[in-house]
């Protein structure tokens, strides 16, 4: 994958330093570029509908292309440093995971920081992933939930599925975690921390401290939690993370699938208009969560 990656970085160029706050509200109503990140496969239903969460609604898309009969549902969390993102930028990915797995696919817009910092979120995937559990055949679920994300999407996936622990309920029967940002106090692998990830971090926490809820690989016990898949990106700055939180999953007894996409770089499941590796990993994916569903 490295020729593509080197093109899309080249293009990209610079992706550091903090964002103008009227950038990033631009940003986040801004479609993403068809050219890079390609056009999402048609699907039977894709719909946009709200949740009627305990005190607020929260929107998700909804994409179904299987026959509507009970079968699991999966929530996917798209990425952004917790401050931007849209529900836009994974439209590709979870249109083709629907397409892929037969599952119905419900992409959550959480709120974003600094309007909303920690733990908004985190409440937004929780609270999700409750009335699911528990209203789920609204949307044709069988009562089996799964969780997803990507980046900060994943680290609030990895979050919610220790809260849920610890809360002694677990809501999730199997969570995928892509690229995921898990140690928000760590320098990357590379020991070199980017500035625009210390921003994303000011945002998000506000001045609180760093909790195993904000950065689930600082929590000293990862016993108990849902079976995972992780995948990280070889030219990722932050794959330490999903290399160290699959080992200390492992080691805790958790069942832990690993995948590692060599030359290719953070986020790359939202470009795949030019990158062959979002299209391997959605097929990974749904790989992956077919087998786990008829084992």
């Amino acid at each position: 994958f490295r020729r593509e990656a080197e093109r899309l970085l080249e293009r990209l160029g610079p992706q550091d330093g903090p964002i103008a706050h009227d950038d990033l509200v631009e940003s986040r109503a801004s479609p993403p570029d068809p050219e890079l990140a390609g056009s999402p496969e048609p699907v039977r239903v894709r719909a946009d509908v709200l949740l009627p969460l305990p005190g607020r609604p929260i929107r998700v898309r909804l994409y179904r292309d299987a026959p509507a009969t009970p079968r699991p549902l999966l929530l996917w969390l798209h990425g952004g440093g917790f401050v931007g993102g849209s529900l836009d930028d994974v439209d590709v990915a979870c249109a083709g995971l629907a397409r892929r797995t037969g599952l119905t696919v419900l992409s959550l817009d959480y709120r974003l920081a600094p309007e909303h910092p920690f733990p908004a979120a985190l409440h937004d995937t929780d609270d999700a992933l409750a009335w699911l559990e528990e209203h789920g055949e609204a949307f044709g679920g069988d009562g089996r939930v799964l969780a997803g994300g990507q980046s900060s999407g994943a680290n609030l996936v990895a979050a919610a599925c220790l809260m849920a622990r610890d809360r002694g309920h677990p809501l999730v029967a199997r969570q995928v975690l892509c690229y995921p940002w898990l140690d928000l106090g760590a320098d990357p692998a590379g020991g070199v921390p980017r500035s625009r990830d210390e921003w994303y971090r000011s945002q998000y926490l506000a001045g609180q401290a760093i909790t195993p809820h904000a950065a689930p690989l600082t929590a000293p016990d990862l016993s108990g939690l849902p079976p995972a898949l992780i995948l990280g990106a070889g030219l990722d700055p932050l794959v330490d993370d999903a290399r160290r939180y699959a080992r200390r999953l492992r080691d805790a007894g958790v069942a832990v699938s690993y995948l590692e996409y060599g030359d290719t770089p953070h986020a790359f499941l939202n470009f795949p208009g030019v990158l062959s590796a979002a299209w391997t990993a959605m097929q990974d994916i749904a790989d992956d969560l077919t087998a786990f569903l008829s084992g």
